[in-house]
């Protein structure tokens, strides 16, 4: 062992026995290992230290021994990952992700034998992004085959709808809370695991197709490998191919142009109309054979058929001019609810969702 490795790796065992760990856990097991399964548009410029930035964005991996430490270095400090242990999702840890470099011990008094954890990102790239480090295991663990990667491919592009904010905030309570953020529990999410589908949620909070609560809007961003506002990083649509995509925008359009009355000119309904095709023609030309879901809700943009009106104008144009029929549109309904949907209408979106998805898709 080199003077420098074994000068690393004496600062980690110290750092660890600090922190009541035995040194045996002091194994890092480095990002690019084979065996670990990610999940999700994570930024590989950096083998060693690759970047995730999306709500939703996974890592998951099996392994040995007694204890599990993960290495993250953080942007912001603003994060939250729920991290799962042998697919105990009702109770998590949740890690409140300190801002550089930390090592964070999830736990020291695993059972013998073989485990399995996700890593999971509840918080958006507004929130900013965070390099992956690796995992800290005993001494003498490993990891194992990762987990079977499904075979049914969802992508969603969406608001702070898709990506849960506020959902785990009491009814009458705050929905802005970064630990309340927790796009686990989003529609999308649920949806996803019911259908047994790998998830892509292309989210940000506040954005809309026309007009945004920020100078960026879903044209500019959609196409980003990060999400950390609007960057000049692109995705390589060839790299990963949605079977069927999920487009639920115009809330704040709805908020920003007919309530604050942001955009001005006021675009016609036609304008209005338009600017939705040409957002749709944009994620088809990137998936020519995907089935694409145009929705809108829960919030109050559904509250009126206004709305809505405006996406089912747009695909029956669709439909017509350019003989698309692997499109429809599903629209969840408006409760009265004044906040961010909750956990709980997040599940009845989700079950309406799913059975829609099986039906068009013969899931």
């Amino acid at each position: 062992m080199s003077g420098v490795k074994f000068f690393s790796q004496c600062l980690l065992s110290s750092y660890l026995i600090f922190l009541g760990v035995s040194t045996e856990a002091a194994q890092l097991v480095s990002p690019d290992n084979s065996n670990y399964l990610y999940t999700g548009r994570v930024d590989f410029s950096d083998k060693k230290a690759p970047q995730v930035s999306w709500a939703g964005t996974s890592i998951k991996a099996n392994f040995t021994g007694t204890s599990l430490a993960i290495k993250l270095d953080d942007q912001l400090g603003k994060n939250y990952f729920n991290i799962f242990i042998d697919g105990e999702t009702q109770h998590p840890y949740v890690l409140e992700a300190k801002k550089g470099e930390q090592t964070y011990v999830i736990s020291t008094a695993l059972k013998a034998g073989n485990h399995g954890v996700e890593i999971y990102k509840r918080t958006e790239g507004e929130e900013g992004a965070t390099a992956f480090k690796g995992l800290l295991l005993d001494e003498n663990a490993k990891l194992l085959a990762p987990p079977a990667r499904p075979t049914r491919r969802m992508e969603i592009y969406g608001d702070s709808i898709s990506t849960g904010m506020g959902n785990e905030g009491a009814d009458n309570g705050m929905d802005h809370l970064l630990s309340e953020k927790n796009n686990y529990w989003a529609y999308g999410a649920i949806t996803a695991r019911s259908l047994n589908a790998e998830l892509h949620t292309i989210s940000q909070s506040g954005i809309g197709i026309m007009i945004s609560w920020f100078p960026f809007i879903m044209p500019q961003f959609y196409d980003q490998l990060s999400a950390v506002g609007n960057n000049d990083s692109r995705w390589d649509f060839s790299q990963w191919t949605p079977d069927l995509v999920v487009v639920n925008l115009l809330q704040n359009d709805s908020w920003l142009i007919d309530r604050e009355k942001r955009l001005q000119p006021v675009p016609t309904d036609a304008q209005r109309v338009q600017a939705y095709i040409d957002f749709v023609r944009s994620i088809r030309a990137k998936y020519p054979n995907a089935f694409i879901i145009c929705a809108l809700g829960s919030m109050d943009a559904t509250a009126t058929p206004k709305w809505p009106g405006y996406i089912s104008a747009a695909v029956e144009r669709m439909k017509k001019e350019n003989n698309d029929q692997k499109l429809d549109t599903i629209f969840f309904d408006f409760t009265g609810f004044g906040g961010h949907p909750r956990i709980a209408q997040h599940k009845a979106n989700a079950e309406k969702l799913t059975a829609f998805i099986k039906q068009k898709m013969n899931w």
